[in-house]
């Protein structure tokens, strides 16, 4: 997993899973304190993520909303869409373009 950007913009590539949700948490949580505004997560090359991994960015969207900002997911792949919409996670998450079932797009 590797994670670049700064405290506006992050994207993550790879592998969000047990293994890596420890590293990726210290990450997240550094950006939403040292910065102002939305927070972007971009997940366009995100191969993977799971429980604990979406438990990373449900983390990291309570810690931003308690100080003021809000994480907002952008390019999320599809099988990740429909982990969000089984979840219900998608009507909690800001995701930039909303995700398939907004768009009528069958899962």
């Amino acid at each position: 997993m590797r994670i670049t950007g700064d405290h506006r913009a992050l994207a993550i590539e790879g592998r969000l899973d047990v293994r890596t949700a420890a590293d990726a948490r210290v990450r997240l949580h550094q950006a939403v304190d040292t910065g102002l505004g939305d927070l972007v997560l971009d997940l366009a090359r995100l191969e993977f993520w799971d429980a604990t991994g979406l438990g990373v960015i449900m983390g990291t969207h309570r810690r931003a909303g308690r100080i003021g900002r809000r994480l907002v997911l952008r390019s999320v792949p599809a099988q990740l869409q429909r982990l969000l919409v089984a979840t219900k996670l998608h009507r909690i998450l800001a995701v930039d373009g909303g995700v398939a079932e907004a768009h009528g797009v069958g899962l």
